[in-house]
């Protein structure tokens, strides 16, 4: 881990982690600092996160003992309706094009964290990534790995072959990439504020390029958009509280599956005990089968959060385990019966406040659909719609889509745990087993984002990914009692990569820690031991700097 008495910026690129330890030293919040590594990301890792995407963040006050969800997930546009998809010939949301597109909530998230948590002037939050679009970087290597795989979606739009090709190519490692048209597009954020994109310039752009392309996106759907502050959902496990957001997002799954997890005896059992696997597994569909029945916009259909994330509900669905066979047809449960590719980041600063956020466009480089003049990658979460009118996550005008991005955070006593792992659907079982690696196995933050770990891309099914660190007789166990699993090596993307810093309030402590699956670093803001050190003495007698060495 990282340790120390200044504050941490943990991230995927380690140029974002510095732009914001920077941040941090200059004076600036946690939310000033995560504002500005989050910016730096759009630029250093593109295909993932930038201002065409969504944001969600937790925000704990450390002096007012207060934690705060901000929900900033953008709207499908007034005129994206199940008829107009089904008259383009779509018989289920499309993943790729300008109908895939929802408005972009990112940069309204950015104000909403500034004006209630940030420090400085807003204007010097975006001065690293600019400089970064304007004079280039050089391209890390899971960044590039990434860009590579996606080629072909960048040639099929003529904006994201000019931007993100260099002579026809994806960037090698150490390649030097700028993006010129990104950083016009920042400057004006920053210069203009956050008007510059919804209203402004860029959202003529944004409107034009929709036109262009037979896209129904209007400067309405834009002006109109406002994120939601929200209180976080909660429950407790091993004596920690653990926090996610409700929906949209799939958060109360993780919860979900701690609540079916608690009582077996995990901790006593071991972590490379076979016996926590298949718990954690079946836990894992027994959540995500609720996950795909409830998921949606509480604010169009009904969802029930408190039941699904009750300790009675999980217990129930924890009494359908079978120890010696894996069930691979999972059922929805009845919670009505106790009403009671994405990046993630996350920053403390030195007086313990966190802000645990994470930012995407859902598909790497998103829609595909790349804004004209400004270089901005637009996302395509409307993906995440369904056209069955009778579900609760059907596509509706302004309704925001099922979202898979959440940021976590958890705590017991004086410790403050900001976490998040990213990769779609990965989220929730990811976050629920890093909490089980900290709760059960005691392991420090970096031990419990470099632990092996499973996952599962679908809402149910035996087929898992997982990686081949932990002990063979593991994946045996697991296949004798009927389940599929594709084994990958090493440290695999496949599990999703994460982020964790920790604020001890009674020492004063932070700690941070970045998972190795992705390029990034938590790094520590720079001590003032320059402000407050000794200073070179004046010259005696006229000498020259060299002497005075001698």
């Amino acid at each position: 881990m990282v340790i120390t008495r200044q504050g941490i910026l943990a991230t995927s690129q380690t140029l974002a982690s510095q732009a914001g330890a920077q941040i941090l030293a200059r004076g600036g919040s946690a939310a000033d600092a995560a504002i500005a590594a989050n910016a730096t990301l759009g630029v250093v890792e593109p295909m993932m996160n930038g201002m065409g995407g969504d944001l969600f963040a937790i925000e704990w006050d450390a002096k007012m003992g207060r934690l705060t969800g901000l929900n900033s997930s953008g709207w499908a546009p007034e005129g994206l309706t199940i008829s107009l998809i089904r008259e383009k010939g779509f018989g289920r949301m499309p993943e790729l094009g300008i109908h895939s597109v929802t408005v972009p909530g990112c940069v309204r998230g950015w104000q909403a964290l500034h004006e209630r948590f940030g420090r400085l002037p807003w204007a010097e939050l975006f001065q690293p990534a600019i400089d970064y679009a304007t004079h280039g970087f050089p391209v890390t290597e899971w960044i590039s790995t990434g860009w590579r795989l996606n080629k072909k979606k960048l040639e099929g739009n003529a904006n994201a072959r000019r931007v993100y090709l260099i002579n026809g190519r994806t960037p090698a490692v150490g390649q030097i990439f700028r993006n010129p048209e990104y950083a016009r597009a920042l400057g004006l954020v920053a210069s203009r504020g956050p008007d510059a994109f919804y209203r402004g310039a860029i959202a003529k752009a944004i409107l034009r390029t929709s036109q262009r392309l037979g896209g129904v996106m209007t400067a309405q759907d834009l002006a109109d958009f406002k994120p939601e502050w929200v209180k976080p959902i909660s429950t407790t496990y091993r004596g920690w509280r653990v926090f996610e957001l409700p929906p949209n997002g799939q958060g109360m799954a993780a919860l979900e599956m701690l609540n079916i997890m608690a009582p077996f005896p995990l901790g006593k059992w071991g972590f490379d005990d076979p016996r926590s696997w298949h718990v954690k597994m079946e836990a894992q569909k027994l959540s995500y089968a609720d996950l795909g029945r409830y998921r949606g916009d509480p604010r169009f259909a009904k969802i029930p959060v408190e039941a699904i994330v009750s300790k009675a509900y999980g217990a129930e669905r924890a009494k359908t385990i079978d120890m010696n066979h894996a069930h691979c047809h999972v059922t929805p449960g009845d919670p009505a019966r106790f009403g009671s590719d994405t990046t993630y980041l996350t920053a403390v600063d030195r007086q313990g406040n966190i802000v645990s956020m994470i930012q995407s466009l859902y598909a790497a480089f998103g829609s595909g659909v790349v804004v004209d003049h400004y270089g901005i990658p637009l996302q395509d979460r409307g993906a995440g719609f369904e056209l069955n009118p009778a579900h609760p996550d059907a596509l509706e005008p302004h309704k925001r889509p099922f979202h898979t991005i959440i940021p976590g955070f958890m705590e017991k006593g004086g410790i403050h745990i900001g976490f998040g792992i990213m990769g779609g659907l990965n989220q929730s079982q990811a976050h629920a087993q890093f909490v089980s690696n900290i709760a059960d196995y005691g392991m420090n933050i970096q031990q419990a984002l470099e632990a092996p770990r499973f996952t599962n891309y679908s809402f149910g099914g035996c087929h898992f990914l997982i990686e081949d660190r932990e002990p063979a007789a593991i994946r045996a166990y697991l296949i004798e009692r009927g389940n599929q699993l594709e084994v990958h090596s090493g440290f695999s993307q496949v599990v999703g990569g994460g982020q964790a810093v920790i604020h001890d309030s009674a020492t004063g402590v932070n700690y941070g820690a970045s998972d190795p699956r992705k390029d990034g670093a938590a790094l520590p803001e720079p001590a003032p031991y320059f402000k407050t050190g000794p200073q070179w003495p004046s010259r005696p007698n006229g000498a020259t700097r060299r002497q005075r060495l001698r």
